[in-house]
């Protein structure tokens, strides 16, 4: 074990017709099944789509960090 982590990050968009956490859950929850080693999430970005005018779609932007496993 190394005396220091690298990390890396990756931009993901995740979507919900229900709510912005929703959105950002699903964006982790599918990123979870391919990247190990997860540690934080920001939010750069929050759209939606407006329907009948109601918030009917939510849509997050993410910067997700992993750690590299060898570090």
């Amino acid at each position: 074990m190394s005396d220091h982590h690298t990390y890396k990050k990756v931009e993901l968009v995740g979507s919900s017709t229900s709510s912005i956490e929703d959105a950002i859950n699903n964006a982790l929850a599918e990123a979870a099944k391919s990247i190990k080693h997860m540690e934080w999430f920001e939010v750069t970005e929050t759209r939606g789509h407006i329907q009948d005018g109601k918030a009917a779609h939510f849509q997050v932007t993410l910067k997700v960090g992993f750690r590299i496993a060898s570090s």
